[in-house]
């Protein structure tokens, strides 16, 4: 059984639309060597927000059998290694009204088998559009290792509704588009975090794109003691790697 694999953090910019974004992420993955998984920003396919401030991304929503997990999965064959990836996701209702949307983070295996699935939540409040997910904090077994993600705001909360899944897991996915108007709080919280239920965090933050808000960059690799394994030089486009261990005990 592994107990260890390598990991990475590609700290794309969003761009709002969705023509050519996997194309910018096969070039990103193209860069790395020997990482089996790489974890991709929120909504970093979509964009979160417009260059002229709209916050509303269902035009660009999708089911489970779309074409962006269609080719996200191809991608993950064709690269041989396992990718977790943002999907703006429509779930159907009865009538039109009754039509769900949810932030998604869908991973892929290195085989392009869709093995997790996790909605957000906790939608920001600019997320007016989004549907608080209802799948709770699944963990996932992918090689031996044990896998919970939260997605950006989620992390206010996942010490009174996951504490027991992260106590689990051998490393937490946490995607972003962490942005805040002074001080950026995210690296201590995600270290406080990390040491406090033994578990490795891959964080996967936004480069500085269009609007260019401040908090971007910043992506990060802890060990479970919150200790930095890896981080980004700054705001640009990079990818970080690093190796994660899986729990002594067993995870």
């Amino acid at each position: 059984m592994r107990t260890q694999a390598s990991m990475a953090a590609v700290q794309i910019p969003q761009a709002w639309g969705n023509d050519g974004a996997l194309a910018r992420v096969d070039t990103a993955l193209a860069t790395l060597s020997g990482v089996e998984l790489a974890l991709l920003p929120e909504l970093c396919l979509t964009g979160y927000v417009s260059p002229w401030g709209d916050f509303d991304v269902r035009p660009f929503a999708e089911t489970l059998d779309g074409p962006t997990c269609r080719e996200v999965a191809a991608l993950a064959a064709r690269r041989n290694l396992a990718i977790a990836a943002p999907l703006v996701e429509r779930v159907e209702g009865n009538l039109s009204r009754d039509t769900r949307y949810y932030n998604t983070l869908v991973l892929f295996d290195e085989t392009g088998l869709r093995i997790g699935h996790w909605r957000k939540r906790h939608p920001w409040f600019p997320e007016y559009w989004a549907t608080p997910g209802d799948l709770g904090t699944p963990v996932i077994e992918w090689h031996g290792l044990s896998i919970a993600a939260a997605i950006c705001y989620d992390l206010h909360f996942l010490d009174h509704e996951a504490a027991d899944e992260l106590q689990s897991a051998d490393v937490l996915l946490f995607p972003s588009a962490w942005v805040e108007d002074e001080e950026d709080t995210r690296l201590p919280r995600l270290r406080e975090l990390a040491g406090r239920y033994g578990i490795a965090v891959v964080n996967a933050n936004w480069a500085t794109g269009r609007p260019a808000i401040w908090g971007q960059g910043g992506s990060v690799i802890l060990d479970p003691q919150g200790e930095v394994l890896a981080a980004a030089a700054g705001n640009g486009a990079e990818c970080i790697t690093a190796y994660i261990q899986r729990r002594a005990s067993g995870g």
